[in-house]
């Protein structure tokens, strides 16, 4: 068994696994550590990860990348729009206010969601992941970067069931990073917690947290970030340099040509690694655009005057990070450098001069999420045994709710859920209701979202309640913020009171840390209190005066995701994704059938001039040389695109022409072998019968030289015969000859060993 951690990049995604000897990085089709995170619509089928990047050129329009920058986001947020205008397929709104993808495939317009698109992406990758360990996976721990908002969360763990995957939690990069970091470290002060700052520079983004670890434990104590800013935003200096570079001296305009585009992107992206480690760098691409070969160079020095805005964005995270840690610089132990876009000179440099201490590079920069994300994977799951490790994590968000009456009220500035919350956690909330009622979920501070993110979660329904309650009638809620860092209503229960209201009310303080909350118009309160997550079953319970427990009723509690799926929409993703997949089976099972179809053509036109030459009759070759032109012909003509069973057909057809020969062919040797076998076992029998009695020493003789005079006289009418003509001595024949005498042999010496003839 193993389990399986997932880093979805923006660019690449990584896997890892757990096994009993360590953790694996696994290897796609191409043998290669990262898979492109692309999906490409081609004519006849999908072609996903290396695939689609490689058919990226042929099929711009239908090539779908950088789905992590959209699925759970608005059609109209400023930064969707500029997402979307850097991408060449097409999109609109969808009617919940949604990104939808639209492209044309196998003859019809098709329309995707991104979380369509994710769960393919997942699917290809878990297709990866079963090929390599040879079972069927389904429990999984998904990177997510940690300014993922409630409905990114959700997005998904959706795309993840409509790919057949049960993440057991969504794990903020960079705390996947520090868990792979530290929980092989051993040189922790015993005199107090070692603080770490993680900075992760991806493709699409920069995430900083800062972590406290001690002895069998890690705590994140802030995370920060900068959503739209990575190594992509540093190539994209470099195209926009050469773009005006090419336009001055090749009068071109880049800009205009789809593919072109797409060629000097990938140019600029290897040139930024050449400047990491060179002072200038050459750019050379043939045939950019109008039939014209381009070149330049740039140095390093000018490339780091040109993302001199860039770099200054980078210390924005970092020191937010520092500043939500509460920790000074000077008691930051050490920097750790992770991420894709992390390899500039001119970064390590800044943030040298930001922390006082050079960043170290002490961990893989592109595959620690998914080593993080396998380890804690193996900390859920009940195979594997894992040293005891506490992994804190905390919210990067504050979340408040609210009833129809308005916000609830806490000692928190009105907050249930602060920035820097552990995750998971537990809180309760009692309210005195008499009839049904709505709670809101929604992120109380804007300015610690992306731009853009809309600051509603969700709407919880309470009820309806079952009979008629009087308004001394109080309901508890419990709202969870999940491993996944999604917040819901766990579950309601509502409690019958006949207390007097001052008793009633004295209770209600008395089970709580004294923190009330308005609950609205009825007078009455809300209360919370926190609850650990290994104690979930604990409840608050208000007990009267002769010590027994007020009775509790189970209330359903619906939920509305703004902007999220519901059960139907995710069965219907999940029937459509079981389609294409189908389809893109069938398909590579014709491809592949035409392929030895077509291997098979020219392996026997070969053979039939070499190896079969002297096994076939003049009639024989002239025949099957014009079935197997017709089938070349046809090959190359109406059966280029055909089904498998088209092919197979084929195969079967050239077959009965070609077996006879083949079986002509390799029953000759195996003919050989056979005689060379009964021939010795005549010999063996010969020289074994001097020691037994004269009638089975008889008899045994007599049995071989019959055998000695059939293989001879078969042997005689074989080789009178021309090769070209089927044996009439196969090497079947001759080995059932065989089995023959050994069964007589054995007959005869177990008739000697009996009691009977023993006696007589």
């Amino acid at each position: 068994m193993s389990v399986v951690g997932f880093d979805i990049g923006n660019e690449n995604c990584v896997i890892a696994a757990v096994k009993q000897r360590g953790i694996d990085v696994l290897l796609n089709d191409e043998s290669k550590r990262e898979t492109p995170a692309v999906i490409c619509f081609g004519e006849k089928q999908r072609f996903i990860g290396s695939a689609g990047a490689a058919s990226a050129m042929m099929n711009p329009k239908s090539t779908i990348s950088q789905v992590k920058k959209l699925i759970g986001r608005n059609f109209k947020d400023p930064d969707v729009q500029n997402e979307l205008r850097m991408l060449p397929f097409e999109t609109s709104e969808g009617q919940d206010g949604g990104i939808l993808v639209h492209l044309r495939y196998l003859g019809a317009r098709h329309t995707f969601t991104p979380v369509q698109i994710m769960a393919m992406l997942f699917s290809h990758l878990k297709d990866i992941t079963e090929k390599n360990l040879e079972m069927p996976i389904a429990d999984c721990v998904i990177g997510i970067p940690s300014y993922f908002t409630d409905l990114q969360r959700r997005a998904y763990l959706n795309a993840a069931m409509i790919a057949g995957l049960k993440p057991l939690r969504l794990m903020h990069d960079c705390t996947a990073t520090a868990l792979s970091y530290g929980i092989y470290k051993t040189d922790f002060s015993n005199g107090g917690p070692t603080y770490v700052a993680f900075v992760d520079i991806g493709h699409s983004d920069t995430q900083v947290s800062i972590v406290s670890f001690e002895a069998g434990q890690m705590r994140i104590l802030s995370h920060a970030f900068d959503s739209s800013l990575g190594g992509r935003d540093f190539d994209d200096i470099l195209f926009n340099y050469f773009v005006l570079q090419f336009k001055e001296h090749y009068k071109i305009d880049v800009l205009s040509n789809v593919r072109a585009c797409i060629r000097l992107r990938a140019a600029c992206e290897k040139l930024k690694k050449i400047l990491s480690a060179n002072a200038e760098a050459p750019l050379n691409i043939e045939c950019l655009m109008d039939e014209k070969d381009v070149k330049g160079s740039i140095k390093r020095e000018e490339f780091e005057r040109l993302a001199s805005g860039l770099l200054e964005r980078i210390s924005v995270p970092c020191r937010k990070a520092i500043a939500d840690s509460l920790l000074s610089v000077d008691k930051i132990h050490s920097i750790e450098l992770v991420g894709s876009g992390s390899r500039i000179p001119a970064i390590t440099k800044l943030l040298a001069s930001l922390f006082g201490k050079e960043p170290s590079r002490t961990i893989n920069a592109s595959e620690c999420v998914a080593r993080g994300c396998a380890l804690q994977c193996a900390m859920l799951s009940p195979v594997f045994r894992v040293r005891d490790y506490e992994v804190q994590d905390s919210l990067p968000f504050s979340i408040g709710f609210s009833s129809e009456e308005g916000p609830i009220i806490t000692g928190s500035n009105n907050i249930l859920f602060t920035k820097g919350q552990p995750i998971p956690s537990i809180k309760i909330l009692a309210f005195q209701r008499p009839k049904s009622f709505n709670l809101e979920a929604f992120y109380a501070n804007p300015d610690e979202l992306p731009p853009g993110v809309s600051s509603k979660i969700s709407l919880f329904t309470i009820g309806p309640f079952e009979g008629s309650y009087s308004e001394k009638a109080r309901v508890k809620v419990k709202v969870q913020l999940n491993l996944h860092g999604i917040v819901s209503v766990e579950s309601a229960k509502l409690v019958e009171d006949t207390l007097e209201d001052s008793r009633r009310n004295a209770n209600l303080h008395s089970d709580t840390d004294g923190m009330v909350a308005d609950s609205g118009s009825f007078g009455s309160a809300a209360k919370f209190a926190n609850i650990d997550e290994d104690n979930t079953n604990t409840e608050l319970s208000d007990a009267s005066d002769n010590g027994k427990a007020s009775p509790r009723l189970e209330i359903p509690v619906s939920e509305n995701i703004y902007g999220g799926m519901t059960m139907a929409e995710i069965s219907g993703a999940q029937e459509k994704e079981l389609e294409l997949a189908q389809h893109d089976r069938a398909v590579e099972q014709a491809k592949d059938r035409k392929n030895s179809l077509e291997s098979y053509v020219y392996e026997m036109r070969e053979k039939l001039l070499n190896t079969y030459r002297s096994f076939a009759s003049d009639q024989e070759k002239e025949g099957i040389a014009k079935s197997l032109q017709d089938t070349e012909e046809w090959l190359y003509d109406e059966g280029d695109d055909e089904t498998e069973n088209a092919y197979s057909m084929k195969m079967e057809d050239l077959k009965k022409l070609v077996d006879p020969i083949e079986n002509r062919y390799r029953d000759e040797e195996a003919r050989a072998q056979a005689t060379r076998d009964l021939v010795k076992n005549i010999v063996d029998y010969r020289t074994s019968v001097d020691s037994l009695q004269p009638q089975d020493k008889e008899s045994i003789l007599d049995e071989c030289n019959k055998a000695e005079q059939w293989l001879r006289e078969k042997t005689q009418q074989q080789e009178s015969l021309p090769k070209n003509t089927d044996p009439v001595l196969w090497s079947r024949d001759i080995r059932n000859k065989t089995e023959d005498l050994n069964s007589a042999y054995k007959l005869i010496l177990g008739r000697k060993a009996s009691p009977t003839n023993s006696q007589l």
